[in-house]
Formats: structure tokens, C-alpha cells, sequence
């Protein structure tokens, strides 16, 4: 079941606390592409896109779109100062050569220990991987933006990934409509809920064992 477009921006804006000044932040297509609307004005970055942008600001006004600027998922950006393009090779180049701070992705599954499976559903028809395997080794932090269960109200935060891997061991914190996890060297950590939800609702949905920090944030609706 798909989220509502409130919930998706509240998902969103949660990731945009984890980006400081000076980073380089790689942004995965649905979820991700909203980060940079929910970024403080103070806060100066430079978003990537592995289609040759590094500088795009946030969505375009409806009726104000560039048909020659878009993200890496195909949808309208605008360019800030200072700015500029390239050609995907050298879009790659940064990502593997270490110069991307933080990606954030969406996933299909995340295990406890940090494993990401993001890129194909055995069986069906995907358009290709992008970067995700790249980014997922290279950037200097992940984070996963996604649906808690999948659209079967399966969890898709597990003990151990079902689905083929992007990369192991690569993911540093889990944001879902529900609630958001750190994965530390001792494993998955509770740290954030998102209100209504409670403790007892994000066990009852959550695929494997967790631990809950001593300090719980409530992120009001």
C-alpha cells in the first residue's frame, strides 16, 4: 500500500536533520528526491544526481519546469548557484572515488546487521540497477528511506535479507513511516518514533530482534 504524500514529506524531512553544510548528498528516486524541500535555507550542500547534476535545489514551481533538467528519476529539479552538469561517467567517477558524504535510498529489504537489497525482485522486469551498488560501498554514510512492510504487510526490516543484495553491511540508519533505527557495530537500535505509533507497534512489524535507546525521540505528526 502506498503512502500519503503528508507522510511521505514527514519521512523526508526526517532525512534532511541528517545532512550538514559542505556535504555532497546523493538522492535516490520517490522519498529521497523530497529531501531537498524540507532543507533549511542556512544549510548550503550540493545534491547529486548520477544522471550529471551536482547543485540541484528543490522542485520546480508547477508551470516553471525545465524539460532539459531533471533528477536520476526522470522529474523536474532546479539548479542552484554554482551548480553544474556533467556526463554520467564523471557522475559515476565522484561516487567511486568517495566524494558523495550521504545517499540516501530507498530499499526493498534492510537487515539488522545493515545489509541492503534495493535493486531487483527475482522475476521481474527491472529498467537497471543505477548506482545503488556503488553508492551503497562508497558514499561515507546510507540511509534508507522506506515503507516499514511491503504492500503484503510483510517487514521489510529482517534478520536476514531474502531478496539479492546491493551490498552488505553498508546501511547506517533505517527511516520508515513508522519509526527511525541506527545500525551500530552491536546491531539495530530504536532511537526515533514517529507519532501515533508506539514501541509495541513497531515490534509487532519489524522482522527481527532490536534493541531501544535509553533516549527516545517522539517526532510529532
Amino acid at each position: 500500500m502506498g503512502m500519503g504524500v503528508d507522510i511521505r514529506n514527514q519521512m523526508a524531512k526526517r532525512a534532511a536533520e541528517e545532512i550538514q553544510t559542505g556535504m555532497v548528498v546523493n538522492l535516490g528516486i520517490g522519498i529521497p528526491s523530497l529531501v531537498p524541500n524540507h532543507l533549511s535555507q542556512k544549510i548550503q550542500v550540493m545534491f547529486h544526481a548520477e544522471n550529471g547534476i551536482t547543485g540541484m535545489g528543490p522542485s520546480p514551481i508547477k508551470g516553471n519546469e525545465d524539460e532539459n533538467l531533471c533528477n536520476a528519476g526522470g522529474f523536474p529539479v532546479t539548479l542552484t548557484n554554482g551548480g553544474s552538469y556533467c556526463d554520467s561517467s564523471i557522475a559515476f567517477g565522484m561516487i567511486r572515488s568517495g566524494r558523495v558524504d550521504i545517499t540516501i535510498l530507498g530499499s526493498l529489504q534492510v537487515s539488522q546487521d545493515g545489509d541492503l537489497a534495493n535493486w531487483i525482485v527475482p522475476g521481474k522486469k527491472v529498467p537497471g540497477m543505477g548506482g545503488a551498488m556503488e553508492l551503497a560501498q562508497k558514499a561515507k554514510k546510507v540511509i534508507v528511506v522506506m515503507n516499514h512492510c511491503d504492500k503484503h504487510g510483510h517487514p521489510k526490516i529482517v534478520n536476514r535479507c531474502t531478496l539479492p543484495l546491493t551490498s552488505s553491511r553498508c546501511v547506517d540508519v533505517i527511516i520508515t513511516e513508522l519509526a527511525v533505527f541506527k545500525i551500530a557495530e552491536t546491531g539495530l537500535i530504536l532511537t526515533e518514533l514517529f507519532a501515533p505509533y508506539n514501541l509495541e507497534i513497531v515490534e509487532s512489524k519489524t522482522g527481527c530482534e532490536f534493541k531501544v535507546s535509553e533516549t527516545i525521540r517522539n517526532i510529532p505528526y
